[in-house]
C-alpha cells in the first residue's frame, strides 16, 4: 500500500457524519494529509465527544446540518465544492434500529439517496465513497466471510437499511455515473471498529471503560459471540485509498469494497473484554446478562481478499496491538493528556506502519 503523504495535500475533501467516532478520526486525519476539509454533520452524538475534545472542528470547515435535508445538503456541497466526498452520516446502531425503525430506515436509506442526488448536481466531484456496514449482507452465520457478490439483506431495520444503502448507490451509479468522465462511486462495507474516543451507547469498547471507571462490573449480553474485531483506523486507511484509487483508476475501482479484519482478529466477546481488563491493569470484572428480546448476529465477517489483492491495502495490527493501543488512548486521556495530542501520534504511528510496506 502507497503511502498517504502526498495525494491527500490539497484535496478537497466533504465528509457526512464528521462528528462521529469515525467521522472524526478521518476528519483529523485528513487534516494531518494537508486536505482541505468541510465537515456536514448533526451534533456530536455522545458527550464526551471525540470530535469537540480533539477540537476537529478549528482545523476544517463545520456544518451543522441533516441529511434528509436535501436542499441544505446540496447548497453547502455546491458551496465548498469538493473533489473527494465520503459519506458517513448514518444511524449507526443494531439496537436503536429496533426502537426507531423508521428513522434508521430514512437516515440510511434516504440520507444516502439524498446525498447521492447533490453529488450529480455539482460538477467539482469526482469521486465519492459511500461507507455502510458488514452487516449489510443477508447473514447465514456462515464460518467463512461474505463477498461483495453475496446477497444484500437484513434481520433487524438496521442491517436492512444498510443493505438498501447499497442498493441505492447501485442504482444511482449505473443510471448516471456510468460515463467516462462521471463522478466515480464505490460502496465501503466494514464493522465493529474499536479505538480510544468513542463514548457511544450500546457499544462493547465504551460500555467497558464507563463501567471501569465507575467500579463496577461490565454486563455483557452475548460474552459467546464471536466478532471480527479491528482498529478504527484500519477501515479508514481503506476508504482512503479507494479514494485514491477511483481518482486515478475510475471505472476499475468503482464497486463495493470489503474491509475487514481477517480471522485472527475474530474473538469472543468475553475475550476481549479479559483481555482489556488485563491491560488496564486494575480490578475489573464481567458477568453475562441474558437479553433474548432481540436477535443479533452471533457471527458476520467479511472476506476482504479482494481489497488487499486490487487496493494493496493491508491490516496492520493484529489484535492485542489494537486492544494496547485503544487502552493506551483512554488511559492517556484519563490521566490528563491533550485527545487533540493523543489521537495525532496515534495515527502518525499508525501511518508508519503503512509507510513501512512501501519500502
Amino acid at each position: 500500500m502507497v503511502s498517504l503523504n502526498n495525494f491527500w495535500l490539497g484535496k478537497r475533501v466533504f465528509i457526512t457524519g464528521h462528528t462521529g467516532f469515525k467521522g472524526s478520526w478521518l476528519s483529523l486525519w485528513l487534516q494531518t494529509l494537508g486536505a482541505e476539509v468541510c465537515g456536514y454533520s448533526l451534533q456530536p452524538p455522545s458527550n464526551p465527544s471525540l470530535f469537540e475534545l480533539t477540537r476537529a472542528q478549528e482545523g476544517m470547515i463545520s456544518i451543522e446540518g441533516n441529511i434528509l435535508d436535501l436542499p441544505y445538503l446540496h447548497k453547502h456541497i455546491n458551496q465548498f465544492k469538493p473533489e473527494i466526498i465520503i459519506h458517513m452520516a448514518a444511524q449507526s446502531l443494531v439496537r436503536h434500529s429496533y426502537q426507531f425503525p423508521i428513522d434508521t430506515l430514512a437516515v440510511n436509506i434516504m440520507g444516502t439517496a439524498h446525498l447521492l442526488e447533490a453529488v450529480r448536481r455539482v460538477d467539482s466531484v469526482r469521486v465519492a465513497v459511500n461507507v455502510t456496514s458488514d452487516k449489510c449482507y443477508e447473514n447465514r452465520e456462515w464460518l467463512w466471510g461474505y463477498r461483495e457478490n453475496d446477497p444484500m439483506g437484513g434481520h433487524d431495520p438496521y442491517s436492512c437499511s444498510k443493505g438498501c444503502a447499497e442498493l441505492v448507490t447501485s442504482s444511482y451509479r449505473r443510471s448516471y455515473f456510468m460515463a467516462e468522465n462521471a463522478v466515480q462511486v464505490a460502496t465501503a462495507r466494514a464493522g465493529n471498529v474499536i479505538g480510544g474516543g468513542d463514548w457511544a451507547t450500546d457499544r462493547i469498547i465504551p460500555d467497558c471503560f464507563l463501567a471501569i471507571r465507575q467500579g463496577e462490573p461490565i454486563f455483557l449480553r452475548n460474552p459467546e459471540a464471536v466478532r471480527p474485531w479491528q482498529h478504527v483506523l484500519e477501515p479508514l486507511a481503506g476508504y482512503l485509498r479507494l479514494a485514491e484509487m477511483l481518482w486515478f483508476n475510475g471505472q476499475q475501482y468503482a464497486e463495493s469494497w470489503n474491509f475487514g479484519p481477517d480471522d485472527s482478529h475474530a474473538w469472543r466477546v468475553q475475550d476481549v473484554v479479559e483481555t482489556l481488563c488485563s491491560l488496564w491493569g486494575k480490578d475489573a470484572k464481567w458477568i453475562a446478562k441474558s437479553d433474548a428480546t432481540e436477535h443479533e448476529a452471533h457471527y458476520l465477517k467479511l472476506d476482504s481478499s479482494k481489497a488487499v489483492q486490487k487496493l494493496g491495502w493491508a491490516r496492520k495490527m493484529n489484535m492485542f496491538d489494537t486492544l494496547s493501543m485503544t487502552v493506551e488512548w483512554y488511559k492517556n486521556y484519563y490521566n490528563g493528556a491533550d485527545p487533540w495530542l493523543i489521537s495525532t501520534k496515534q495515527i502518525q504511528a499508525y501511518q508508519k506502519l503503512l509507510e513501512e510496506n512501501d519500502h
